[in-house]
Formats: C-alpha cells, structure tokens, sequence
C-alpha cells in the first residue's frame, strides 16, 4: 500500500509526495523547451482558449472515455516503430495491487506483465480520470505519447509525481506504474471539493498567476468547474497573451505553457474539451396488452448526477414522458460512478394496432437528446366483446341473455339495454358463463347476463350493448324484435335540436313532452353510453305548441352539460311523466377541446445577473397568447407571457398562430439554482410543468 498525508493547502508541501504539482508546473508550464512542444494547432486558436473553463468537468471525471484497445490503438498511431522496448505502445511492466491511502481511487488489482495501455485503462477505471486527460498530460510532461526512444529516466518520472522544485525526486514514486495511478490519484484528489485544498474556489474569481515570477502579475479567473480547478493545482499558471498568439512555440518571458499545451493537445487529439457528454441508455423490452404498452429500460447522462427524462413517440405523437429514476443495479455495476436511479418500467397508454414506440433520452444541458432505439408491439383492442343470446317476450315485457366482458380486466363489466332507440335497463355481466370462461380462461367466467325487463304492449326493437369497466366504450351485442301483449302506455315526444360544443362540454337545445299530459316531463343526456345528466323540459317553445296546441308551451330546453376535452357521442332521451319509458330524441357527435396548457422548456442557461430561461407554451382553445410562471429554488421568481413568435411551433399547431414563444432573463443572485417553469392556460385554471433545469449564475 502507498501511504501518503493529504495536504492542508497548496503552499505547504513538507513532504516530497504532496510537492509534486509545483514541479510539475515549474517543469511543463514556463520552460516550453523542456519537454516537448504542443503541436501546431490545426482547429483551434488562442483566441478560444477560456481560463475559467479549460475543460468539462463531463470529459475530465469519467471512467470510460476510452477502452483498453481504444487506447493502443491510439499509441500505436501516435508511436509507429519503437526504437526500444520503453515506448507506452510496447511497454509492458509488473503491477502490484495497490489501494492508495487518501483520494478517491479504488483498489488497482495488480498483474504481471500488463501493457501501457491496460494500465492505462484500469487507472481510469479506479480513479475515474479521463484516459484521454491521462494520455494528455503524459504527452504535455514528458512527451512520452510520441517518443519513439524514451529512457528509463524519463518513464520513471513520466507524470511528474513525487517530484518537488525545491529537491531531487522522491525515488519511492519511481516507476511508470506508480506515477501513472499516484498521479490520476492526485488529479481525482484535486477535484474532491470535501478533500481538496480551499485556495482555488469553483464559482469565484480567483488570482492565478501567469508565471512563477510574481514580476509578470496575475489576473482573476472565474473558475467554473471541478476540473479546471484541478489542472490550476496540478499546473498553477494561465497562458498569456504572448503563449496563446503561438500556439505551436514560445511566448515572451511572462509565458507559462503547460494549461495551453494541455488544451491544445486535448483539441487536436480528441476535439473540443467543452463537447457535452449526451446520455447513454438502452431500450431493453416492450410488451402490450389490450389499450397498453409496457417499455422498460434505462438511461443517464454524464453531465448530471440527476435523473433523467425519456420521451415516447408512436410516428410523430408523444405519447408518454416520465424520470428515468428506477433502481438499476445491473447499470450501476458498467458505470460504478452512477448511482442506481437509472432505470424504467413504464406503462402508456396506447390505442389498439400495430405500434412503434420509439423512445429518447433527453439531454441534461448542453448538447443533444439521445435516441435509445424504436420497437413496433401490435396493441389489442379495449372494446368489450359479447353476444346477445335472446330477447324472449314474456306477458309483460322481455327476457334477455347473453354475455360480455371487458378485454382488459376479469372484472365483471355492465351491458345497457335499449327498446324502441330508448335506454331502458342496465345491469351487471356477473353470472357464471362457462362456455365463455374457456373460450377467455385469463379472464374468468363471470360474464353472462340474464334479465327481464318490463314493457308496454306491442311491437318493439330491443338492442343490448356491452360497456368496458372504465364506461368508456361501448359494443353493439345486437338487436331483436319482440312483440308485447297489453295497453299501450304513455309516449314520449321531442326531439334535439342542436348539439353544440363549449369550453366545458356541450349545450343542448331542443323540446319533450308525455302524450298523457300537459307537464313538463324529464329529458336524460348520455355522453357515450353513460348517464351524464338529467333536467326538466320546462321552458317555453310556443312553435311547439303551435304544432301540439293541446300540450301547452312549457315543453323546451336549452341545458349544458360537463364533458372532458375530446370527441363525444352526446344522446338525449324524453322520459314519460311516470318514467316507465323514454324515447330517443337523436345523438349528435361534438369534439371538446381541451384547454390544459402545452409547451416545452427548450434551455435554462446560467448567465451574468441570472437565468436565460426559453421555450414555448400556449393554450390549444385559443390564439391569444398565455402567462409563464418561473420559480427559483422552489420560489415563485418571474412571471410573464409567451409572446415571442415562433414559427415552429405555429407549424405544429397552426390554427394558433405563431406568438407563443419566450425568451426571457430571470434575475437570480450568484450561485446554484434549480429553475422550474410552467406553462398556464387563458383562464389560468391549468398549469403544465415545462421542465427544471439546475443553472449556475454568475
């Protein structure tokens, strides 16, 4: 085991071990000659160059930015022909297994023989420090990713550790094995905010120097992530102007190169160090059944410790959003530096048929959303099913039989029985039907129905229908015709005239009246197939009693009625004034709308005095456009409307017009936020959760 003290900060380093880092900067950040020079520059300018943000804190701190033959496939490209058996693309050394005594590095299991490029590996993998910013600061101490002749000198100190400016290096961190883990070890340490020294504070502006002589000054850099503060300790100077206007060679006598030429070989190697890790997941299973889809999976990004959102489509159409926040320890065991919250196991709502789900994991910050993969899963059918056995007269009404169920569910379901076009009973399928219990064994047998129903004398149209549970559909069983013997009874007249849609449901205008008397009678409403309301035909239609002169006037009606947003079957029925029968008065079909609020948060970007916040939201009943509210840290902060013009989604919805975009500056005070936005309707007596996003302002 290697042991070693933590340092208290920076400046006191008493012992060879915790001095390593001044050397380091003293070796590769102002003698640009002392170890190889950056490459020229082929994408990059010094002009691009951010002292408060050298690298992402998502490309630094992972586990596996590169694998074991990722990485000698790059050092041999790098390499080529060895002159000797030093060079990191044939090296091959003993390892012990090693738990170091302070940082965050795991356990290094040892091996004989294990390649450069293994080493490498394992390394990132127990401190999960970046292959490519190991690779990177090899190459920018000693040049080691492309000599072609190292020596044994050289190997042994190839990252510096142990290596004080103030004497010579401490001989118990010789070795390319101990250099290599120690050092990845001390760069892991650094970016432990718990562990690591106060000096250099994330989110605060900070005095860094630009060389060693204090002659050549310093300048206060906002240091904006873990990692960028960690390459100040490692390397405690900026480039300056004279550094950065030669990217390839020296600067002035103020220059310091180590920072810049870890930059410059980063970009040159592996692209931009600011490139956004976009999540990673996998689609795993899809099952239905009848009106369901069950997606199951798991997903995450590298850019956040939280969990993530997944979105689902079915063609164009979301059909489902939700966390990624189920317990997936499989996951957690290929990615150690994630916590378990991974996973989904989620039911949609789906219609009936051939489907494909397609689901994407959406990107926490910068960069893009990631496509986890489309599976096609053919959807059964939710409408009950049945059969009308018989409708037998009887010397007072009919007797009817038969069975139906609800696909869905074991749950006995109801049938509505109608005479003459009139709702005239309603029961329950719950006797025990054995035949249909074979032919639907998941389902049970309790699905058969058997029921008198009293009648007038006469000839009528008797018609039964199966319900689902839910009441939400309906099945036609069948119809048939039986004749009654007796009196006839009382009827009932009228009819609907108008139908028409409102924000709330529907109004119904239109008149009723009992043939056995001058009373104002009842009139039943049905929104698909289930009771929705009941009134009086009491106000005056003296059209009505122009055409009826012996029924009087007080025979009309024009009620509202409450429906949910979507396309309804809206049926009317005038009772007799004893309410033994009723009569049809027609059905019309009408579509709601629905005015819950729809939008989306597009970003939340930290800026200077706040937070950029901008998305869209509107109401679906109108054009006008609808208020914003924003809360910060879980209080309300802002609250405007969504005025800003936005052609795409004017493309989506087009009937709405275009202004109902914002883009607007949420003052906040410095620091960490979580910002939530929701979406409100016209009347505000909705809201939609656009989304949260964690921002750091400055």
């Amino acid at each position: 085991m290697i042991s070693g003290t933590a340092p208290t900060s920076r400046k006191a380093r008493s012992k060879p071990l915790l001095v390593w880092a001044l050397a380091v900067a003293l070796v590769s950040s102002f003698l640009v000659l002392a170890a190889p020079a950056a490459p020229p520059a082929q994408a990059v300018s010094g002009s691009d160059f951010r002292p408060g943000n050298i690298i992402s804190d998502a490309n630094f701190y992972t586990q596996n930015a590169m694998s074991e033959a990722g990485i000698q496939s790059f050092l041999d490209a790098k390499i080529g022909s060895c002159n000797n058996s030093l060079c990191l693309n044939v090296l091959r050394v003993d390892t012990p297994t090693t738990t170091l005594s302070f940082g965050t590095c795991s356990t290094y299991v040892g091996a004989a023989n294990e390649s450069a490029a293994r080493l490498i590996y394992k390394v990132q993998q127990a401190c999960s420090i970046s292959a490519k910013v190991i690779l990177v600061t090899l190459q920018k101490e000693q040049g080691l990713v492309t000599s072609k002749a190292p020596t044994a000198a050289i190997l042994r100190k190839a990252l510096g550790q142990g290596c004080p400016d103030t004497a010579q290096c401490d001989s118990a961190y010789y070795g390319f094995f101990i250099q290599v883990f120690s050092g990845a070890r001390q760069l892991a340490w650094y970016g432990n905010s718990e562990g690591s020294h106060t000096s250099i504070k994330v989110g605060q502006q900070n005095a860094v120097r630009l060389h060693p002589n204090a002659g050549c000054g310093s300048s206060n850099v906002l240091i904006e992530n873990r990692a960028t503060a960690s390459l100040y300790y490692y390397t405690p100077y900026q480039p300056n102007a004279a550094a950065l206007n030669n990217l390839g060679g020296s600067g002035d006598a103020c220059s310091s190169y180590g920072n810049r030429n870890f930059w410059v070989y980063y970009n040159n190697w592996f692209g931009s160090t600011q490139a956004s890790a976009a999540p990673v997941g996998n689609f795993d299973a899809i099952s239905a059944t009848a009106g369901r889809v069950n997606v199951r999976g798991w997903a995450f990004d590298f850019d956040t410790q939280d969990s993530i959102a997944i979105h689902a489509y079915s063609g164009s159409t979301m059909v489902g959003g939700w966390i990624a926040n189920g317990t997936r320890t499989d996951v957690q065991g290929v990615y150690p530096s994630r916590g378990p919250l991974t996973g989904f196991n989620q039911t949609l709502a789906i219609n009936p048929g051939s489907r494909q789900i397609c689901l994407h994991a959406i990107n926490d910050g910068a960069g893009g959303n990631t496509a986890l993969g489309c599976k096609t899963v053919t959807v059964p059918s939710t409408a009950p099913v049945g059969w009308f056995d018989s409708a037998t007269a009887t010397s007072t009404g009919v007797a009817v039989r038969g069975w139906a169920l609800d696909p869905t569910t074991a749950t006995s379901t109801s049938v509505h029985v109608y005479v003459d076009g009139a709702f005239s009973a309603g029961f329950a399928a719950g006797n025990t039907r054995s035949d249909v219990g074979s032919m639907y064994p998941a389902l049970g047998s309790q699905h058969g129905f058997s029921s008198t129903i009293t009648l007038n004398a006469g000839r009528h149209s008797v018609c039964a229908y199966a319900l689902n549970v839910a009441g939400s559909q309906s099945t036609s069983l069948g119809c048939r015709s039986v004749t009654v013997a007796g009196p006839a009874a009382a009827v009932a007249r009228g009819n609907l005239d108008s139908v028409t849609a409102t924000p709330t449901g529907a109004n119904l205008a239109g008149w009723a009246f009992d043939t056995s008397t001058t009373a104002s009678t009842d009139v039943h409403v049905y929104a698909d197939g289930r009771f929705a309301s009941g009134f009086r035909a009491s106000g005056t239609r003296t059209d009505v009693q122009a055409v009826y002169p012996n029924q009087g006037s007080q025979h009309g009606f024009n009620q509202s009625i409450a429906l949910s947003s979507g396309r309804h079957s809206v049926c009317a029925y005038a009772l007799t004034a004893s309410g033994s029968s009723s009569t049809s008065l027609g059905c019309r079909s009408i579509s709601v709308a629905s005015s819950a609020p729809r939008g989306h948060l597009d970003s939340v970007q930290g800026v200077s005095g706040g937070a950029q916040v901008r998305g869209w939201s509107l109401d679906p009943t109108t054009a006008a456009s609808t208020d914003v509210h924003v809360y910060a840290d879980g209080q309300f902060s802002s609250g405007f409307s969504a005025t800003v013009s936005r052609t795409d989604v004017a493309g989506v919805f087009p009937g709405l017009g275009a202004n109902h975009g914002f883009d607007s500056l949420i003052a906040l005070a410095p620091g960490s936020h979580r910002v939530c936005v929701f979406g409100l309707n016209s009347t505000r007596s909705a809201s939609v959760d656009l989304g949260c996003s964690t921002v750091t302002t400055r």
